[in-house]
């Protein structure tokens, strides 16, 4: 499948550290990420890859360094900040409302669209129905997309994880992204569910344009989809390039990938 034309810098991370107390999670950590590509964070647990993507999208602030999206640096930056600016992410540990159903799980990710009041909201009158009624609409288009019409109205918590990992990717892409930070979306999956989440991983980078960053732990996977990868180990880059050069790179075999790749 061809891959969309990769364009130029749009998310810069500069010389990022990040400590708390006296533990160093981050040491000058930089690379950047383009647009329309795959880029992958790899490296062992407590390399520091989701501490990365937490300082991407305003859940730590780091203790040093800058980041920059589409020209606009940031170093104090909350979650709805870094998400208005077009910044989504999923979680490693699905944080999904597991009461509520599919298509009002993935409704939530509308909410920074929604211009229509609180008050409007609740008694569903004028504007505010017709509002929903557009975000009803596209989070229908999500639902078909990901292939799980035949859950819209079942709770998130009585699906399987397989599904509760697509909900999550869901809930993401309803805020229409131009960054989607994905937290090993792979993990605890069968083989089955991990060709799904590919597929669906190259259809959003190929036919919505979106630019995605994802932590993965699959090494076939990442090798497979990745057009670029940075390498995590206690904290530090390790490693950065193609695939092929991170494969073929002394340091990371050594830390990571082992003599058998």
């Amino acid at each position: 499948m061809q891959r969309r034309h990769i364009g130029d810098v749009i998310l810069d991370i500069r010389n990022i550290a990040l400590r708390f107390g006296g533990v160093q999670a981050l040491t000058d950590i930089s690379f950047d990420v383009r647009e329309h590509e795959i880029r992958a964070i790899i490296g062992p647990n407590g390399a520091g890859k989701s501490s990365m993507l937490n300082c991407i999208n305003g859940v730590y602030t780091p203790t040093e360094g800058r980041i920059t999206f589409r020209g606009r640096t940031f170093s104090h930056m909350n979650p709805r900040q870094v998400a208005e600016m077009g910044v989504a992410r999923t979680f490693q540990n699905l944080a999904l409302f597991k009461g509520m159903s599919v298509i009002d799980n993935i409704m939530t990710g509308r909410n920074l669209q929604i211009k229509s009041n609180i008050l409007l909201q609740a008694l569903r009158i004028g504007p505010a129905e017709r509002e929903e009624i557009r975000h009803r609409a596209f989070v229908e288009k999500i639902i078909d997309f990901l292939e799980i019409q035949a859950w819209r109205k079942t709770p998130v918590g009585q699906l399987p994880y397989g599904l509760q990992k697509r909900v999550d990717l869901g809930r993401a892409l309803a805020m229409q992204p131009q960054v989607l930070l994905l937290d090993e979306p792979m993990a605890g999956m069968n083989i089955e569910e991990k060709q799904d989440m590919c597929r669906f991983i190259l259809e959003i980078n190929e036919e919505f344009g979106t630019t995605i960053v994802l932590i993965e732990h699959d090494m076939g996977v990442v090798m497979d989809i990745s057009d670029r990868v940075v390498v995590l180990d206690y904290g530090k880059k390790i490693g950065d390039g193609t695939p092929e050069d991170v494969r073929n790179n002394d340091d990371v075999i050594r830390a990571y990938l082992g003599t058998a790749h």
